[in-house]
C-alpha cells in the first residue's frame, strides 16, 4: 500500500511542485519516493514496501517506456496474471503486483479492471498519446480524488496534497455541510473542497485534452436467489484470507470481542493481534479479545485509551480524514493503528461483513413493522404519510410512522445524526443545502426496487455507508500511521457468493448475520460467534459532562468563524441540553469535528 499524487498543466517548475505535494502524503509511504515528470504531467509516489521489497519502486514503466504507472493497493491474483502475461510475451523486470497492472493494461486495455482481484487505485499515463487512465477498486477500499480547474487537472490519494499546488483554488463547498450533519461524513459527488470529486467505487476515469470521462465497470447489486451452505462461506473466506496474507512482511490482525475480526483472526496464520478499549465499564473489549487471543495462541497487544488521549488527537484525525468525519470509531482505530504499526506493516480487519451478510440491528423487523404488514401497501403507505406529518409535533409517533412508511422514506443508512429540519435550524441560510437527503439516497433505492426490505437496506449501506464512511475511515486512520489495512470480506470472490444469499438466510426475526454466524461457529467459540454487534463503542457522551472538557467544547463552538455557519446560541443551547439529558452527544461530536476540520484546513495556515 502506498500513495500517489500528480497533475497535468502547463507549469514549468513541475519538479518543485510535485515534490511538495508528495511530501504532504509521506505518511502513506515512508519507505521511499519516486517521480515522473515531462512537459505535460508530473507524477509523485510514496512507497510502503510490502511485496518485492527491493524492486517495487514507482512510477514503473513498460518495456519501451511509452507508458507509466502509479498504483496504490494490493492485487491478490497478481501471480496468476503474471504467468498469463508472460505466456503472451510480456517481459517483467520485477515481481511486484504493480508491474502486472501495467502489462495487463497493455494486453487488455481498460478491461484490465475486470481481471483484478484486490484493492486498488491506479493511474496509467500514455507518454506518446498523452492520455490518462485511472481506476478504483470494486468497493472503494483505496481512495482516489480528482479535480479540473481551468487548465489544471489534479489527482491523488489524499486531497491535502492538492493544496500544495499554487494554481489549485481552495474553496469551501457550501452544499456539503448540511448533508454531513445528517450522515456524519461527506456523501455528495463533490467533496467539501469545491470542484474536488472522489472517483466512485467500480469506476474508471479517462482524461485527455481538458475532457474527463468517467465510466462504471462494476455495480454492487444484490441478487438473492440461492441457498448457500455454511461450508461455502467457510471455503470462500479461507481462500480470501489466504490471498490477503500474501506479503513479504509480517501480517497481523485487529481483534475485538465481535464475530467479524474474531473469525478473520481464527482462519488466518497471523501471530500478532491488536485491540483497544476505553476507561469505562461497557466500553472495553480488551479482556474478551485477550481471552480469544489466548485460545488462538497469538502474541496479543492491547491499549486502554484515556479521555485526555481521545481529545488530544481529534484535530489530527480531521486532518488525516481530508474531510469532516465524525464516526466516533475513527478515534479508537487511530490509536489501534498506531499501536499495530509498531509491530507489523500489514493488518487484517473485518470491515464489510455487516454489509455483505446483514449484520446491523436496523435490518431486523420491529413488532410495529410486523403489525403494519397486515395492511396492504395501498392502505399502509397513506397511514404512514399522515403519521410522518403528525410526528413533527408528537415525537412518540415516529416509530409508528416509520413502520407504516416505505423504506426509502425512513431509512438512510447506519448514521442519522440530525434530521434535515434540525440541521436547518442550526445552520445559517447560505448553508442550507440544495441537495436533500432524499436526493442522496433515492437513486440507490430505485436500483434495489423489488428486493426484500433487509436487502434494500443492505444495498444502500453497501453503496453509501460502506464506501463514504467505513472504508474512508479505515484507509485514512491506518495510513496516518503507515499501516496497510486489508479487508478479506471485501473480496470480489466473497462478494459474488454473498450477493446471491437468500434474505431469510441472513436475517430472521431476532438474529443478524445468521448464516455467517453459523459458519463462524465452526471456527470460534459460541460466545464470540453469537455476540451482538458492538463496534468501537466510545463513551464520548459521558466524558463531555466533565467540566473542563465541556468548557473546551464551548470555546470551540464560540470561535468567531463558527458564526459564519451556525447559530451559535443554538449550539450552546445544545450543549446545555446535553448537560441535563445526556442525549445530544452524537450531534455535539459531529459539529465539533466539522469545526476542528475547518479550523485546520481554512483558518490555520495549512501545513
Amino acid at each position: 500500500m502506498c500513495g500517489f499524487t500528480g497533475f497535468i498543466d502547463g507549469s514549468i517548475d513541475k519538479k518543485q511542485i510535485i515534490k511538495s505535494m508528495n511530501d504532504t502524503i509521506i505518511h502513506r509511504g515512508p519507505d521511499g519516493e519516486g517521480f515522473y515528470i515531462d512537459d505535460s504531467i508530473a507524477m509523485g509516489f510514496r512507497r510502503l514496501s510490502i511485496i518485492d521489497l527491493s524492486h517495487g519502486d514507482q512510477p514503473i514503466f513498460n518495456e519501451d517506456h511509452t507508458k507509466v504507472l502509479n498504483f496504490n493497493g494490493e492485487i491478490y491474483n497478481y501471480q496468476e496474471l503474471r504467468e498469463v502475461l508472460i505466456q503472451r510475451g510480456h517481459i517483467f523486470r520485477t515481481h511486484s503486483d504493480s508491474e502486472v497492472i501495467l502489462h495487463g493494461y497493455e494486453e487488455f486495455g481498460e478491461d484490465i479492471v475486470s481481471h483484478l482481484r484486490g484493492m486498488f487505485a491506479f493511474v496509467v499515463y500514455d507518454i506518446e498519446q498523452k492520455t490518462f487512465f485511472a481506476a478504483r477498486d470494486h468497493f472503494g477500499i483505496k481512495p482516489f480524488y480528482y479535480a479540473l480547474q481551468d487548465d489544471l487537472f489534479i489527482y491523488g490519494s489524499e486531497i491535502k496534497s492538492f493544496l500544495k499546488h499554487p494554481s489549485f483554488k481552495k474553496q469551501f463547498n457550501k452544499d456539503a455541510l448540511q448533508p454531513y450533519l445528517t450522515f456524519q461524513t461527506s456523501v455528495l459527488d463533490e467533496t467539501f473542497f469545491k470542484g474536488v470529486k472522489p472517483l466512485l467505487p467500480g469506476h474508471t476515469l479517462r482524461y485527455s485534452n481538458g475532457v474527463i470521462n468517467v465510466q462504471s465497470y462494476h455495480e454492487l447489486t444484490f441478487e438473492p436467489k440461492i441457498k448457500v451452505s455454511k461450508d461455502m462461506i467457510n471455503d470462500i473466506m479461507r481462500d480470501s484470507v489466504k490471498a490477503h496474507q500474501i506479503a513479504d512482511v509480517e501480517v497481523g490482525s485487529f481483534l475485538s470481542s465481535g464475530v467479524d475480526s474474531s473469525y478473520i483472526a481464527s482462519i488466518s496464520d497471523v501471530h500478532k493481534t491488536f485491540t483497544v478499549g476505553f476507561q469505562r465499564d461497557g466500553f472495553n473489549e480488551c479482556d474478551e479479545a485477550k481471552e480469544l487471543a489466548s485460545i488462538l495462541e497469538t502474541e496479543h497487544y492491547s491499549k486502554v485509551i484515556t479521555p485526555d488521549e481521545f481529545f488530544s488527537v481529534l484535530s489530527d484525525i480531521q486532518y488525516h480524514a481530508d474531510e469532516p468525519h465524525s464516526n466516533l470509531s475513527a478515534v479508537p482505530l487511530f490509536f489501534l493503528s498506531k499501536m499495530a504499526a509498531e509491530h507489523v506493516k500489514v493488518v487484517l480487519s473485518g470491515e464489510g461483513a455487516d454489509e455483505l451478510f446483514g449484520g446491523y440491528e436496523s435490518y431486523l423487523p420491529t413488532k410495529k413493522w410486523g403489525l403494519s404488514r397486515r395492511f396492504p401497501s395501498g392502505i399502509r403507505y397513506p397511514i404512514g404519510y399522515v403519521l410522518r406529518k403528525l410526528s413533527n409535533y408528537v415525537s412518540k409517533i415516529q416509530p409508528w410512522a416509520d413502520a407504516f412508511s416505505p423504506i426509502e422514506k425512513v431509512f438512510i443508512g447506519q448514521a442519522m445524526i440530525m434530521s434535515e429540519k434540525e440541521s436547518k435550524s442550526l445552520l445559517k441560510k447560505p448553508y442550507h443545502s440544495k441537495v436533500s437527503v432524499e436526493t442522496i439516497v433515492s437513486p440507490w433505492f430505485k436500483i434495489s426496487k423489488g428486493l426484500s426490505g433487509p436487502h434494500r437496506k443492505m444495498h444502500l449501506d453497501m453503496n453509501l455507508w460502506l464506501n463514504r464512511d467505513i472504508l474512508t475511515k479505515a484507509d485514512k486512520m491506518t495510513m496516518a500511521h503507515s499501516l496497510e489495512l486489508r479487508v478479506p470480506f471485501l473480496d470480489i470472490k466473497v462478494w459474488n457468493v454473498a450477493r446471491e444469499i437468500e434474505s431469510s438466510q441472513n436475517i430472521d426475526k431476532t438474529k443478524t448475520k445468521k448464516l455467517f454466524r453459523e459458519a463462524a461457529l465452526e471456527k470460534i467459540p459460541q460466545a464470540w460467534a453469537n455476540r451482538k454487534k458492538l463496534g468501537f463503542l466510545v463513551p464520548f457522551k459521558f466524558w463531555i459532562l466533565d467540566e473542563h472538557i465541556m468548557l473546551w467544547i464551548k470555546e470551540k463552538f464560540s470561535l468567531p468563524f463558527v458564526e459564519e455557519f451556525f447559530n451559535q446560541e443554538k449550539l450552546l443551547s445544545l450543549l446545555n441540553k446535553h448537560s441535563h439529558s445526556i442525549s445530544e452527544g452524537r450531534k455535539i461530536y459531529t459539529i465539533l469535528c466539522f469545526i476542528l476540520w475547518y479550523e485546520r484546513y481554512f483558518v490555520e495556515d495549512f501545513h
